[in-house]
């Protein structure tokens, strides 16, 4: 294990920075680095390392998602309550649908099986998106309309949502039927993951101020609560459901609103911890893209992945209607609403293992829209913020300049 973990930083780092050299973002880099070390091309990596893989992962996403909730402004982000809604689910919505109604056209799959397939691809991934708008919200761009604070509220919510659905089609598919009862499970578990996380962070907040730990004990404590909200979920989901990640994020927005003096300590300290938690999430996701299957794919998984993009662009848009923001900004929105990754890799190859007849194409195209999407949302992003966002220094001299 020891020698996979050295490969796995060792290629991470070679690879992200040959690719930040090349003004490309380093995640594509630490892909295509798990990829090559991975068990589908050179199988350098061990199996006891591969067989917790998904735990590491699940590590990494609680590390972004707690430094995602340090970096909310409850209060910016109250000014875009209704279109951090909307984006939260009407994307995810009519990508679904056009994934639905074109996939068995392409593949001569079932309607269901579509369905299954656009809850797999559906989902936007926050390990791409929330550092991406971390850095927005730390350099001032778009905080004058709340717009990062909006997409990493938006893209959380979009990942319970698309879980649920996929869970449900699922059940389906598997004779259990569908039950519209199991739609409230939605926003119910949007609710109580909500008011966990808050509970806990308030909890937190009292225990640090009567104990005076230091900063690095009270970030193992964080993790610890975190972990073990994950890992309390699906046993509570039995009698109510409940969204565990949104608890972490929600926990660290509290200790941000009412922990003020220990969450700039904090906000440093997890920073730190991502660097590392980043090289594990990407190259791991890396490992598990199937070449054999992409190359059995084809064009047509590829122009089913792109033609869903539109319709998801549609849906930001969408979205986006009746709000303050100009075209410029509708446009960065849409782009950062591009990249998938966690979510796929989780999900992606659960249909194969349930017994769904299309569940190699559905890993397929998974793989696929990884590969397509990530680098895609994350270099649009990098390369457009400046341009389609404005500093409040900025907006104040066009604003003199009106005037």
């Amino acid at each position: 294990m020891l020698i996979s973990l050295a490969l796995i930083f060792g290629f991470g780092i070679l690879f992200s920075t040959i690719f930040s050299k090349l003004k490309l973002p380093g995640l594509l880099g630490m892909i295509l680095a798990g990829i090559i070390i991975g068990p589908y091309v050179f199988d350098l990596l061990d199996d006891s390392i591969l067989s917790i893989s998904s735990e590491l992962r699940s590590i990494a996403l609680i590390v972004i998602l707690i430094r995602a909730g340090l970096n909310i402004n409850i209060e910016a982000l109250k000014k875009v309550g209704r279109p951090a809604l909307l984006i939260s689910f009407l994307p995810a919505t009519i990508e679904m649908f056009a994934v639905t109604m074109i996939a068995p056209i392409l593949f001569g799959i079932s309607y269901l099986e579509a369905a299954i397939m656009g809850a797999v691809v559906a989902a936007v991934s926050p390990a791409v998106v929330v550092p991406r708008m971390i850095n927005l919200i730390e350099s001032g761009h778009g905080e004058n309309k709340s717009i990062p604070q909006m997409i990493m509220a938006g893209a959380s919510i979009d990942d319970i949502y698309v879980i649920i659905v996929f869970t449900s089609l699922l059940s389906m598919y598997g004779g259990n039927g569908f039950s519209p009862v199991s739609l409230l499970a939605i926003p119910v578990a949007i609710i109580t993951g909500l008011l966990a996380g808050i509970l806990v962070g308030l909890l937190l907040v009292k225990l640090f101020e009567v104990t005076n730990f230091n900063s690095i004990t009270n970030v193992l404590i964080i993790l610890s609560v975190s972990f073990a909200l994950v890992s309390v979920e699906s046993y509570i989901s039995q009698f109510i459901p409940i969204s565990a990640l949104l608890s972490i994020m929600a926990l660290g927005a509290t200790l941000l609103k009412t922990g003020k003096e220990q969450s700039h300590d904090l906000m440093l300290k997890f920073r730190d911890i991502w660097s590392a938690s980043e090289i594990l999430l990407f190259v791991l996701l890396g490992s598990v893209v199937d070449i054999n299957y992409l190359l059995k794919a084809g064009p047509l998984a590829v122009l089913l992945i792109l033609i869903a993009l539109v319709f998801r662009i549609a849906g930001v848009n969408l979205a986006l209607l009746g709000t303050n923001l100009n075209n410029k900004e509708k446009l960065f929105c849409s782009l950062a609403y591009l990249p998938k990754a966690t979510v796929q890799a989780a999900i992606g190859s659960i249909p194969l293992a349930s017994g769904v007849a299309s569940g190699n194409i559905i890993l397929t195209v998974a793989a696929l829209t990884i590969i397509i999407t990530a680098p895609l949302g994350a270099i649009g992003v990098d390369l457009s913020y400046d341009k389609l966002l404005v500093l409040p220094k900025e907006e104040s001299e066009i604003l003199f300049e009106e005037i």
